[in-house]
């Protein structure tokens, strides 16, 4: 007898962080089999673009990883969330996934500490961490605030703008514009 037929329909979702165009002109990228998976390209940003995105990954891989390594009494307090939010992620997803797994393998307490999280991140320090100041009863100059920002940017970097503005988060044509608007010089 003839074996049965099972009629199967499929559809495949192919990633690359490649730029796959490029690769068809370089002759490393077969033209046919590009145009037989590109029929809807999706374009995911990078995970710096979605830092929003950041937290809630973190505590979702965070769970994974310790169901995957049967510690389910480990805890992550959400003051650390920060420093995972101010790293670039060059690996994207992948890096956020593997960091936390190794966290959670290394870490020996019930709760991850500051210690816990690798070099990288812990130099990350997240701005909100080093800003404490009150605010005075009388009110207070937002001016004022943002000039003693800039000026103490400048001074941690030796007056370097451009890491300044890194710093800051800001580029460096708007450092200078805000640096004549105060009329700041070294």
């Amino acid at each position: 007898g003839v074996a049965g037929v099972t009629k199967v329909d499929v559809r495949i979702i192919a990633a690359t962080h490649r730029n796959l165009e490029a690769m068809i002109e370089d002759g490393a990228f077969r033209e046919d089999l590009y145009y037989r998976l590109a029929v809807i390209p999706l374009q995911l940003p990078p995970l710096r673009d979605r830092a929003d995105d950041i937290p809630e990954l973190v505590q979702q891989f965070f769970v994974k990883a310790k169901e995957k390594q049967g510690r389910l009494e480990l805890a992550l307090p959400p003051s650390l969330l920060p420093y995972f939010s101010a790293y670039r992620w060059p690996g994207n997803v992948r890096e956020l996934e593997n960091v936390i797994e190794r966290v959670v393998v290394l870490s020996r307490g019930d709760e991850i500490t500051l210690d816990d999280l690798p070099d990288f991140l812990r130099r990350e320090r997240p701005a909100a961490e080093e800003l404490h100041f009150d605010l005075p009863p009388q009110g207070i100059s937002l001016e004022a605030v943002e000039k003693e920002l800039i000026v103490r940017a400048l001074e941690k970097f030796q007056w370097n703008q451009t890491r300044a503005a890194q710093y800051l988060d800001i580029s460096r044509k708007t450092l200078i514009y805000r640096m004549e608007k105060f009329g700041l010089r070294q």
